[in-house]
C-alpha cells in the first residue's frame, strides 16, 4: 500500500491557495504550475517513503527542479520540509557551464543549492568544451562544496553527443585518497554513465566500471533492456582500490520512454491519456501526467514497479530524473 499522509492534503490546499492568491494579485493565474509542482513534491515524497520503508538507507536524489525545495517553488514562501526530508541530495545539470559548453553560471539555482549544501549532497554535471573548462568546472564546484561530473563535448559531433556514455580517461576519482563510502555524504566524486552503447556487452561495462575508483556510480537499471542482477551490483560496489562505494540507479519519473519494459503496444502520445507531450530533442520520450495512478503504479508501490526492481537488484538508491516535468506541463 502507498502511504497516505496529512502532508498530501496540506500540499493540495497550498496549491489551491496559491491559485486564489495569484488571481487576486494580478488578474492572471499560474494555478496549473503551482498545482503540478505540489504534485511532483508529493510524488517524490511518496517514492521516498515507499523505498525507505523497504530499505531505510535507500538514497533518493532528484535531478534538476531544485526549486521544489520550497513551497510554491519560491524561496520567499519557505522550505518544503516534507520534500527536503524525503531526499538525500540534489542532482543538477548546467550549473556553471550550459548546454552549449559556455561558462554561464545559473545564479538562481546556485543560490538554492547554497541553502542546502550543508545538509544535502549536491551532484553537478556541467557541459564543458575542453579539458581547461573541465578543470574549471571541477574547481568551481569544489569551492561550493559540490561534487561534479563534467562532460566534455566531442567537437566533431552535435550538442546531444554530451551523452553520459563515457568513463573519462583521466578520472576525477583518482585525485582522491582511497576511502570507504558508506553514505552519500561521504562521497567526493561520482561517475554518471547511463548509456551503454560504448560497451560490447554487459560484462565489458561491469569490468570497465569495476576498474575505477569513483565513490558513487550512477547507472541505468538495464543493459540493453535486461535488468542488472544483484550479483552485478555487488560486483560494482567495490572500487578498484578495494574501498566500498555506492551504486545508484537512474529512473525517469516525469517522462515515459518507449523502449522501457512498461511500454505497451499501441501506446503513443494521448494513449493512454496521461502521455501528454513530446519531449523536445528526445523522440522516444514523452512528458506524462505523473500524478496519474497508472503511471505512479509503474514507478513505485508494488512488486512490479520500477523502484522495487531497483531495490531488488541491490542498488543503494535511485536518481529521479525529469522532476521538472511540473514546469513543462504547466498551463496545459
Amino acid at each position: 500500500m502507498k502511504p497516505k499522509r496529512l502532508s498530501s492534503i496540506l500540499i493540495m490546499v497550498m496549491a489551491t491557495l496559491g491559485f486564489l492568491y495569484s488571481c487576486v494579485g494580478d488578474g492572471k493565474t499560474d494555478y496549473d504550475t503551482d498545482e503540478n509542482a505540489a504534485r511532483m513534491q508529493l510524488f517524490v515524497e511518496d517514492i521516498s517513503a515507499y523505498a525507505k520503508g523497504i530499505n531505510p538507507d535507500f538514497i533518493i536524489i532528484p535531478q534538476n527542479g531544485a526549486e521544489l525545495a520550497y513551497n510554491y517553488t519560491d524561496p520567499d514562501e519557505g522550505v518544503n520540509t516534507d520534500y527536503i526530508d524525503a531526499i538525500d541530495g540534489f542532482g543538477i545539470e548546467e550549473l556553471f557551464y550550459n548546454a552549449d559548453g559556455v561558462l554561464d553560471v545559473n545564479n538562481d539555482v546556485l543560490g538554492i543549492l547554497e541553502d542546502f549544501v550543508s545538509s544535502k549532497k549536491v551532484m553537478v554535471s556541467d557541459y564543458v568544451p575542453n579539458d581547461d573548462a573541465r578543470d574549471s568546472s571541477i574547481q568551481m564546484n569544489k569551492e561550493e562544496g559540490f561534487i561534479s561530473f563534467p562532460r566534455i563535448k566531442d567537437s566533431d559531433k552535435a550538442k546531444d553527443n554530451y551523452d553520459y556514455k563515457l568513463i573519462p580517461s583521466t578520472p576525477i576519482a583518482d585525485k582522491y585518497p582511497p576511502d570507504n563510502i558508506i553514505t552519500l555524504v561521504d562521497a567526493q566524486n561520482y561517475l554518471y554513465l547511463i548509456s551503454t552503447e560504448n560497451f560490447a556487452d554487459k560484462n565489458a561495462m561491469l569490468t570497465a566500471i569495476e576498474a575505477t575508483n569513483y565513490d558513487v556510480v550512477l547507472i541505468d537499471l538495464f543493459f540493453n533492456g535486461v535488468p542488472l542482477t544483484k550479483d552485478d551490483i555487488i560486483q560494482l560496489k567495490t572500487k578498484h582500490d578495494g574501498g566500498k562505494r555506492l551504486v545508484i540507479a537512474y529512473v525517469s519519473i516525469g517522462s515515459a520512454e518507449n523502449y522501457r519494459y512498461y511500454w505497451k503496444p499501441g501506446w503513443r502520445k494521448g494513449n493512454p491519456s496521461w502521455i501528454k507531450k513530446d519531449y523536445e530533442g528526445y523522440p522516444d520520450e514523452y512528458w506524462v501526467e505523473y500524478w496519474n495512478q497508472e503511471w505512479q503504479d509503474i514507478i513505485y508501490g508494488n512488486d512490479d514497479s520500477y523502484i522495487k526492481k531497483i531495490i531488488d537488484a541491490g542498488f543503494d538508491g535511485a536518481y529521479l530524473d525529469n522532476v521538472e516535468a511540473y514546469y513543462f506541463l504547466g498551463n496545459n
